[in-house]
């Protein structure tokens, strides 16, 4: 039985734990609050750059939607997702998101003046810019920097553009480089997400449960905390073992899932984890090594 059918046998209105971003299931737990309100103060006060990370799954791009739904009018927005590319492609990305021409034999200063141009009318017209750039954590230091340039436009007392970074923690840590210092001070605001607790895990499952037309009760605490276990508070993962869970569940005509069944999925190979990396071991040896000394 399949997750579209697994909606009759439970009684939901729709999958629970579907893993398509959605705003309307978003749960606000204290940090996607926190988070939400710095990206809201971002634009709000227009600063010219503004950087939200999170691991992955934490619910960064559900976050970016929730926002786009909640802008006034005088903000013209564009939104780049998974951008790479060497000086000059950047320009190219940043002059698609706002649907304008990008002529092929263009070059960087053409390509400059036009994205230039374009700020300058919506000011005109009484609107600000706003360049959202998803999953940043891609884009190598100079392209950063070239970002970074792109805020010059801004001159006196208004800012015309602004620009908002959302990434993994990769980009955290790039933007803390020597290299990028002048990047770092035009940071006005930035907040990392942290994977949820137990007690954000069980409100969340609860809260999804009953978003989509259920009781909150379909799965017990204890495989709720299982659950929390192997997901580690990822919201992502989190959805992968519940919405498996529930297929499960109305496969073995079981109308409550127990931790067996987590425990089931898990063994069939079904959810892969990744490996911690090495330098977390390292940096705790290092740090009781340091303590006995």
């Amino acid at each position: 039985m399949g997750a579209a059918l697994y909606n009759d046998y439970f009684g939901f209105r729709e999958r629970p734990f579907s893993l398509s971003p959605d705003p309307d299931f978003l749960f606000w737990s204290k940090a996607h609050a926190r988070a939400i309100s710095v990206l809201e103060y971002g634009i709000v006060t227009r600063a010219p750059l503004t950087l939200v990370s999170g691991e992955v799954g934490t619910g960064k791009t559900t976050l970016i939607q929730q926002l786009l739904r909640n802008l006034e009018n005088d903000v013209t927005v564009g939104l780049i997702s998974n951008a790479r590319g060497d000086r000059g492609d950047l320009l190219r990305w940043v002059l698609g998101a706002f649907d304008l021409d990008v002529p092929n034999d263009g070059d960087y200063v053409d390509l400059f003046q036009r994205f230039q141009d374009f700020v300058l009318a919506e000011y005109a017209a009484g609107r600000h810019v706003a360049l959202i750039v998803d999953e940043a954590q891609n884009l190598g230091i100079d392209t950063l920097e070239e970002l970074r340039m792109l805020t010059n436009i801004n001159s006196g007392k208004d800012e015309l553009l602004q620009i908002i970074l959302v990434g993994q923690p990769e980009l955290r840590v790039m933007v803390r480089k020597p290299e990028l210092r002048q990047f770092a001070q035009r940071v006005t605001a930035t907040y990392h997400l942290e994977p949820m607790d137990l007690d954000t895990t069980v409100n969340y499952v609860i809260h999804r449960l009953k978003h989509a037309g259920g009781t909150g009760k379909e799965f017990t605490l204890e495989t709720i905390r299982h659950i929390y276990n192997e997901s580690e508070g990822i919201p992502r993962v989190v959805n992968k073992l519940c919405d498996l869970a529930l297929v499960y569940a109305s496969t073995a005509g079981e109308k409550e899932v127990g931790v067996g069944t987590i425990k089931e999925l898990i063994q069939d190979g079904l959810i892969l984890k990744s490996s911690k990396e090495p330098l977390v071991l390292t940096e705790r040896i290092d740090n009781v090594g340091k303590a006995a000394e």
